[in-house]
């Protein structure tokens, strides 16, 4: 379910957080879902259990899991809203985008076009 681009410039407990999160938002991981262990998950990515913690220290801090002593830790009940509230604060991203696009010459129906592909589900990665 998890793994590592050790060739990644992104540091491992950021890509680490981004799977979760992208699981959380595609609904793999529902809320009160169980999640491996910082033990089992630095075994199986062959990372330092530290880099593991601190993952998942920024996931309990953002609300998107919670640890239960003993138990271990889980997907929070409003763990998709927390998800998807992130996500949208790059809505002023894509404006500065779209800003820079135009400049550059590209047009609104192009930008509109390849906006639609996505939507559609249909791709949007030719040139």
């Amino acid at each position: 379910m998890f793994s590592i681009d050790i060739f990644s410039r992104t540091p491992v407990y950021e890509q680490i957080i981004s799977q979760i999160e992208e699981y959380v938002s595609k609904g793999i991981l529902k809320p009160g879902d169980k999640i491996p262990s910082v033990r089992a998950l630095s075994v199986k990515l062959s990372v330092n259990p530290n880099t593991i913690q601190k993952a998942f220290s920024e996931l309990d801090a953002k609300g998107i899991i919670f640890s239960v002593p003993g138990r271990g830790c889980f997907i929070a009940e409003d763990a998709l809203e927390t998800v998807k509230s992130k996500k949208r604060e790059k809505l002023g991203d894509l404006r500065a985008l779209c800003e820079e696009l135009k400049t550059a010459g590209v047009t609104k129906d192009e930008i509109i076009e390849r906006i639609n592909l996505i939507f559609n589900n249909e791709g949007g990665d030719k040139k």
